[in-house]
């Protein structure tokens, strides 16, 4: 074999394999959600995300090529209340004049065992990015797939609640998110 060749094949084992980038899914709004829950006072509260979007790839066979980028538009929280409501976009807050959006981003996936995953990626909310293991259960039927998670998330660890609230005397530093996506498979 030629030294060119050889080098060649050298190269092309010890590179490693690209995967093939696994089947797009499109969301189905109407029947997902993200949403959390706190309390104010000891009083529990619940709120969701009206705006936000997602590009899915995913294919439990082809883990390695699967990614997913969710953007979450932080002005569209709402939680029944209008004074909180009008709070929650404020600079002690989400402080959305400067970071209207928050961002996940996963590109590692793990097999969990029957329909459970994990998803290794990066959430970023006030300008502050955090790595987040988010665990999920994933049920596809056909060209139906269901999502659904449940994490707690430290808000202080973004700087959500400053001033007065950052204390957790009012306000637990975790907070409940829960996401329900249904999506289909891209045609």
């Amino acid at each position: 074999m030629k030294p060119c060749l050889f080098a060649l094949a050298a190269i092309a084992i010890a590179a490693p394999a690209y995967a093939a980038p696994a089947p797009s899914w499109v969301i189905e709004k109407a029947a997902s959600k993200i949403g959390f829950t706190s309390s104010m006072s000891g009083e529990s509260f619940s709120g969701s995300f009206r705006k936000w979007d997602a590009a899915i790839r995913f294919d439990p066979k082809n883990l390695a090529g699967s990614s997913v980028t969710t953007t979450i538009d932080m002005t569209s929280a709402v939680t029944g209340d209008e004074d909180r409501d009008e709070s929650l976009p404020s600079a002690q807050w989400f402080f959305t004049t400067k970071h209207p959006q928050a961002t996940y981003a996963a590109t590692k996936f793990k097999a969990l065992g029957g329909n459970r995953y994990q998803a290794d990626g990066t959430l970023t909310m006030r300008g502050v990015a955090k790595p987040l293991s988010l665990p999920f259960t994933l049920t596809i039927t056909g060209d139906t797939a269901k999502m659904t998670s449940a994490i707690d998330l430290n808000r202080l660890a973004f700087g959500v609640g400053s001033g007065e609230w950052a204390s957790t005397t009012a306000v637990p530093a975790n907070v409940r998110v829960d996401i329900v996506l249904v999506d289909k498979r891209a045609k």
